[in-house]
């Protein structure tokens, strides 16, 4: 059953602004707008991208820490840009290689004045910023080996890496993930949505565990 975006964001517990609800509806008014030019999604149907894309991007919100987020390979800005939108107080880092799509979020970032986010047209593994971040959050970026080599340098002592999924990756969480740890296996609940989602969350080895 298709929700509305209030309906949707209120059963995961956020309580929009208006100003914040106009916000996320204009991110989807831009994408629609750059869809036309060059492809960031192939979801067009507008009740389909208030679930699959700005629902199932502020599921993980819960399990942000600290004031500083990267989003590796952020595309059309899912999940950083709603999350951006509902975390005012927190920094968040929109890493994406595409050169088009910087463009995109850099776009919506001041059409929006998102004074919270900074675009970087880097891939991950090639970028060095000054301060390491507290959170760093993937979806739908393949393997998890392959997130952990990549992604893991960007994170700050303690913090949480955290990969978003679709099914439970049973398998890939019995491989080797060389110097870091699965802490958890979070279900996800995307409102309105039948699909399974899954969040791992992965912390360095030797890192303390508390929450």
């Amino acid at each position: 059953m298709a929700l509305s975006l209030e309906e949707g964001t209120a059963a995961l517990g956020i309580e929009l602004t208006s100003a914040q609800r106009d916000a996320l509806i204009a991110h989807l008014d831009l994408v629609d707008e750059w869809n036309a030019k060059f492809n960031l999604t192939a979801i067009r149907d507008r009740e389909q991208q208030v679930t699959k894309h700005v629902l199932d991007s502020l599921t993980v919100r819960p399990w942000l820490r600290g004031p500083t987020v990267a989003d590796v390979g952020s595309g059309a800005g899912f999940p950083g840009i709603p999350l951006a939108i509902v975390e005012p107080e927190r920094r968040f880092a929109l890493l994406e290689s595409t050169g088009k799509k910087c463009r995109f979020l850099e776009a919506v970032r001041d059409t929006l004045g998102l004074a919270n986010v900074e675009v970087i047209q880097a891939r991950a593994e090639s970028y060095k910023p000054e301060v390491r971040y507290e959170t760093v959050v993937a979806r739908a970026v393949g393997p998890l080996a392959d997130l952990v080599r990549f992604a893991g340098p960007l994170l700050a002592a303690g913090g949480r890496l955290l990969a978003m999924k679709g099914r439970n990756p049973a398998e890939e969480l019995s491989g080797r993930l060389n110097g870091w740890k699965v802490m958890a296996v979070h279900p996800l609940r995307v409102p309105g949505l039948d699909d399974e989602r899954h969040l791992v969350e992965l912390c360095r080895s030797h890192d303390k565990t508390e929450a």
